[in-house]
This record gives structure tokens, C-alpha cells and sequence, in this order.
């Protein structure tokens, strides 16, 4: 079985210090059950093929606010397109970046274009029968979360 928890934050690890510039630490996994999530902004992307699922994005509005600043090289006042653009992008990345380590292991997925919504208190659930896990990162503009739901076929 492939380590996605590892393809996962290396491929955020590489994302952040070659597009945002940002050092980021990341946390251990954390197995989740449907609850609230201390986010204001998350953005989805659905997986297709052999690894079948939805990997998503979590952020406060200022984690998300930072993040995009720093990937933009300017300040970021509101939760505007510009922030979910980039949030979006990020997901994108990290997915892609999930995408090859898999296909390494010969397990092939496709993505989908990434969805954002914004929110408060967002209370995500997955479907039954299926493995989810949410990795914490820090970063100096704050704390986020990727999450994964997945079934391997």
C-alpha cells in the first residue's frame, strides 16, 4: 500500500518552498471523523482511477490571506478571488504532486479542477467504508490542514 500520507507532504513541502516561499512544518496525520473544521476557506479537488476520493485544502481566513500574499508578493486584505484562486492552486499542486508519486507505484488517478467554497465553522463528511486523514502544517502566516478521502481500487 502506498505511503499517501508521505506523498502528500512532500508534495506540500515541495510546493511551498518552490512556489510560496514560505517554510512549512508539518504535523503527524490525523484520522478524521465528520465534525466542524476551524476554517473559513477550503478548497477540493475530486480524485478518479485506482485512488478514488477528494483531497481538500483547509485554511483560516488569515492563514489563507498570508499564504496567497506570500505567493503573490503583496498584501492581502479579504478573502477575495485572488485568495481563492490561489488556495485552488495550491490543491491543484499538491494533488498533481500526489498524482506522480502514486503513478511511480503504478496507481493511476486523475484530478479534477479544484473547487473552493468559504465559510465558517464547515462541517465536511465522507462517505462510509472509505480512509480519511487531515496532515497539520504551519507555516509564519498561520496554520492549515489537507485532508484526504480516499478508497484504493
Amino acid at each position: 500500500m502506498p505511503s499517501v500520507e508521505r506523498y502528500i507532504t512532500e508534495a506540500t513541502i515541495e510546493v511551498f518552498a518552490t512556489m510560496i516561499f514560505l517554510d512549512i512544518t508539518p504535523g503527524a496525520p490525523i484520522i478524521r471523523k465528520d465534525d466542524t473544521l476551524d476554517t473559513n476557506l477550503t478548497s477540493m479537488i475530486g480524485l478518479a482511477g485506482d485512488l478514488k476520493g477528494v483531497l481538500a485544502v483547509h485554511c483560516p481566513a488569515e492563514t489563507a490571506k498570508g499564504i496567497t500574499g506570500a505567493m503573490l508578493g503583496m498584501d492581502v486584505e479579504e478573502l477575495d478571488e485572488d485568495v481563492k484562486d490561489a488556495i485552488g492552486e495550491i490543491a491543484n499542486m499538491v494533488a498533481g504532486g500526489l498524482k506522480v508519486a502514486l503513478a511511480a507505484d503504478d496507481i493511476h488517478t486523475e484530478l479534477a479542477i479544484p473547487t473552493t467554497i468559504l465559510g465558517t465553522a464547515v462541517r465536511t463528511s465522507g462517505q462510509s467504508g472509505i480512509a480519511r486523514f487531515i496532515i497539520p502544517f504551519t507555516t509564519s502566516a498561520g496554520a492549515f490542514g489537507i485532508e484526504l478521502q480516499y478508497a484504493l481500487h
